[in-house]
């Protein structure tokens, strides 16, 4: 027996040794961390929490339920269109594209190995916080957007081909019903982040940039980066004020033009980064909100993502205002969608 224990205690000592170790990403031509590539946000889970979840996280079991039941709902909004069924009544509204057109993404978001039911970190109740004043300018905006249609400059930006719907553009980038695509791009003193939708390209320089003044409003705001470690921190401001409402669904967002968005990429293995992002707003929010959300590897190069909206549908959507106020009605309110 003594003569096993000094072979114990080498082997004690040694177990560290097979402990997994950290990730660290590869580095590029330059030294840095290597972010390049295509990668994407597609996932089931959302900004914040839905009601059905009580809870930041859930188990498999749980999110294969989700996934099952979510799969089972796009099969049915894929099928073809009956070609015997009539054409809709005048003035109905005829619907848009089926299921298959679109890319929300099928399984929920997965980070640390935790399925997790929102990407809002803080507050823990996973609901953004609005202060009243800001929730009343939200409102204001939402409202705005869906009741004017004096021209072309009053609707949403994604109507316009501008930046994508919701804030898929971002910063923050959140995930929407489709093309949910990022490419990293790299070199010695900056970082672009190209946008699926709508075709953005995010220019940050990796050092101290001469900002432009006050004035000039850029969309996307005004971005500067640098590593802290295997950490690519970016932090904006001087947001458009056209900007400031980021209609998607039931999941649209606010971020005035003094907001603050901070911003910290990750590679934690070879088909990931962590993208951290913290929202510091302080007229429109009760708080500074944190958020995680996974960025996976995607395969492919991405595709051009050609928005025509502004050419077809814009002109259509003022058309029909026009012809309603013709008629003595008022406009309908649309739904901010896609």
């Amino acid at each position: 027996m003594r003569r096993l224990l000094p072979l114990l205690a080498a082997l004690a000592l040694a177990t560290p040794a097979f402990a997994q170790t950290p990730y660290k990403a590869p580095r590029n031509a330059f030294g840095q961390p290597d972010l390049s590539g295509v990668w994407t946000n597609a996932a089931l889970t959302s900004l914040e929490r839905p009601a059905q979840f009580k809870t930041a996280t859930i188990t498999e079991a749980q999110a294969k339920a989700v996934e099952a039941a979510r799969a089972r709902a796009m099969d049915a909004q894929s099928r073809p269109t009956d070609p015997n069924a009539p054409a809709p009544s005048a003035g109905d509204d005829p619907g848009g594209y089926n299921a298959f057109w679109i890319d929300p993404g099928t399984r929920m978001g997965r980070i640390r190995g935790e399925v997790r039911t929102a990407w809002l970190v803080d507050p823990a109740d996973g609901r953004l916080p609005y202060r009243p004043e800001g929730w009343n300018l939200y409102q204001a905006a939402l409202m705005k957007a869906r009741t004017t249609f004096d021209g072309p400059e009053a609707r949403p930006l994604g109507e316009r081909c501008i930046l994508g719907f919701g804030s898929t553009a971002g910063p923050p980038m959140m995930n929407v019903l489709y093309n949910n695509h990022y490419q990293f791009q790299q070199s010695a003193d900056h970082a672009v982040i190209v946008v699926e939708m709508n075709h953005d390209a995010r220019v940050i320089p990796l050092r101290d940039a001469a900002r432009p003044p006050a004035q000039m409003r850029a969309w996307m705001g005004q971005s500067t980066g640098r590593w802290e470690g295997e950490t690519l921190v970016v932090e904006t401001r001087g947001f458009h004020p056209g900007e400031s409402l980021r209609p998607y669904f039931g999941a649209s967002l606010y971020i005035s033009p003094e907001g603050r968005v901070t911003e910290r990429f990750t590679r934690v293995s070879a088909d990931q980064i962590l993208y951290a992002f913290e929202v510091d707003d302080p007229s429109i929010y009760k708080q500074v909100w944190k958020a995680e959300m996974a960025l996976n590897a995607a395969k492919g190069p991405m595709y051009e993502y050609a928005c025509h909206e502004g050419n077809y549908s814009l002109p259509g959507i003022l058309a029909g205002a026009r012809k309603a106020e013709a008629d003595g009605k008022a406009p309908e309110a649309v739904e901010l969608s896609e």
